[in-house]
């Protein structure tokens, strides 16, 4: 796997994003590459659309379809719909695990978001996985973040408040919680207080909000249902329909 980095001479945010390709890649193999971009021709060929631009095998994992190529700044939205000038590591983790091509566990489905999607099993200690799995089964059951009280027991069960591990398993990017503990986000699911442009309707009537578009895809064969996602198109704003039938697109 190869990381490419393009920025512009002295972009402010390129240190951040390089710390953070580092962070997400954990270990993991790959060859990390920083190219300077000084002008717009030189832009367009190497597909960079801001600074910084991550590639990961010469694709970018972040595209805003119809933007130019740029070498003005770049600023990502995170899922608790702040801006920042380089991608959250959780979601670097979670591109990186698609472009290796799967979750890189022996986990059930319903654990493959772990960890901000970088596809790592949450510790057994402490009941993280346990805490994680039951944060996931809530949005695939009722398309809503569980409150606190939900995980009371799963935690104790561990000798733990929900607390603690939740603010444990977000400093590992899963998930994402706001100052007051509450769940905004766990990959792939985005909780309802945060709704995205990717709706899924999945068969037995639930509706999920899906954090981007690769995670919308996703979530039917991650639960093993079917579903009709909804998205819209970024330019036109045109609605976008797809149904997901035994793991079939249309």
């Amino acid at each position: 796997m190869r990381i490419t980095l393009l920025t512009v001479p002295d972009c402010p945010h390129a240190p951040l994003a390089r710390e953070r390709i580092d962070q997400a890649l954990d270990g993991r193999a790959a060859e990390v590459g920083v190219v300077e971009v000084t002008d717009e021709t030189q832009a367009a060929r190497l597909g960079m659309t801001g600074s910084p631009t991550v590639l990961i095998d010469g694709v970018d994992p972040f595209p805003v379809p119809g933007t130019a190529a740029s070498v003005s700044c770049r600023l990502y939205r995170s899922p608790d719909g702040h801006t920042e000038g380089a991608p959250i590591v959780a979601g670097l983790r979670h591109a990186l695990d698609i472009a290796g091509g799967g979750c890189g566990c022996d986990e059930p489905p319903m654990d493959a978001a772990s960890r901000g999607g970088q596809g790592s099993p949450a510790p057994n200690a402490g009941g993280l996985r346990a805490v994680k799995q039951a944060v996931l089964r809530s949005f695939a059951r009722t398309g809503r973040a569980p409150e606190t009280a939900d995980l009371e027991q799963v935690s104790r069960d561990y000798g733990r408040e929900p607390g603690q591990v939740l603010a444990e398993l977000a400093a590992e990017d899963f998930p994402t919680v706001d100052d007051h503990g509450r769940i905004q986000a766990a990959y792939p699911f985005s909780a309802t207080s945060t709704p995205t442009a990717h709706r899924l309707r999945l068969a037995d009537g639930t509706g999920v909000w899906a954090m981007c578009a690769i995670d919308a895809l996703g979530i039917p064969d991650m639960l093993g249902t079917d579903a009709v996602i909804t998205s819209a198109d970024p330019v036109t704003g045109e609605r976008i329909t797809v149904t997901s039938t035994a793991g079939q697109m249309t």
